[in-house]
């Protein structure tokens, strides 16, 4: 059990005996830690970090201390203040892979946090995949992101460190669409647990964040098609909305922060509900 008692400048936490001062804050009513030193020192690259979630996640970790390497497909994506240095690299590219590593490496040194958060999917249903569009989805969702990652992993485990966060999916859980992505985010779910048990005695923490429908700009074409689709969305999930992004990106700040010291290889949904259960056949087979 946890107790609170809150001021405009501290709370006092009592913890199975223990006592803690840690700063607060209120959000709608709610007494909510704010741990504004988390990431004090630490250098973490972020992949897709001029994206919508990636913006977020960049945003937060870089307030609470964070010395952000950010890497995206184009250096106008990487504009952002938080961002102190940029790689610029294609994830369907091993050779623009391979160069971004050795500069990063050289430029930044070895990561304490890497959260891998790139991906891309418009191949949305079996009839829409084909040959071609399967294996763009399958190399840059699943073999390029291993490929990122693993030399930058490899080398927090010769420094006996680290700290690991894949962004998968929600479609890596059950089906939601997007056949060959789900099939690439399910291959991430896997590889982040080979981390977590096989370098776990190296130093090396790895956890995954399954994001179910996030509004951001990857929603527009859709949107451009049907305006009201959103509407439709919130009858699924049992919050009755979707997340936001800065939601997600707190879910990451704390997988990969010293809190979470005792996790790893966990898989996390941060879906407003969607992956729990099906509400809709709830209110119309039981009529709950």
């Amino acid at each position: 059990m946890v107790f609170g008692e809150a001021s405009s400048l501290s709370c006092c936490l009592i913890t199975f005996g223990w006592v803690a001062f840690s700063p607060c804050r209120k959000w709608r009513g709610a007494l909510i830690v704010v741990s504004q030193g988390d990431f004090e020192g630490k250098t973490i690259v972020v992949t897709g970090a001029g994206g919508g979630l990636g913006s977020a996640i960049v945003a937060l970790m870089a307030e609470r201390g964070g010395r952000i390497v950010g890497c995206d497909q184009s250096a106008e994506a990487l504009t952002s203040p938080y961002i102190a240095s940029c790689h610029v690299f294609n994830l369907l590219d091993r050779t623009s892979i391979e160069a971004a590593i050795s500069s990063l490496l050289d430029k930044d040194g070895v990561p304490d946090i890497l959260v891998n958060n790139a991906g891309w999917t418009r191949a949305e249903t079996l009839k829409a995949l084909t040959p071609d569009r399967m294996e763009q989805e399958l190399d840059l969702n699943l073999a390029g992101v291993m490929s990122f990652a693993d030399p930058l992993v490899k080398a927090m485990a010769a420094r006996g460190s680290g700290s690991v966060v894949f962004i998968s999916s929600v479609n890596a859980i059950a089906h939601f669409g997007n056949p060959a992505y789900a099939a690439a985010k399910a291959g991430i779910n896997a590889y982040a647990k080979s981390i977590a048990v096989e370098l776990g005695r190296s130093g090396v923490r790895a956890n995954v964040v399954c994001p179910g429908s996030i509004r951001t700009a990857a929603w527009d074409h859709r949107l451009a098609k049907d305006p009201e689709i959103l509407g439709r969305l919130k009858r699924l999930y049992p919050l009755g909305r979707i997340v936001n992004a800065s939601e997600v990106a707190e879910a990451v700040a704390f997988l990969a922060s010293d809190r979470a010291s005792g996790i790893t290889g966990a898989v996390v949904p941060v879906d407003a509900g969607l992956t729990a259960g099906y509400l809709p056949f709830i209110d119309d087979i039981l009529g709950a």
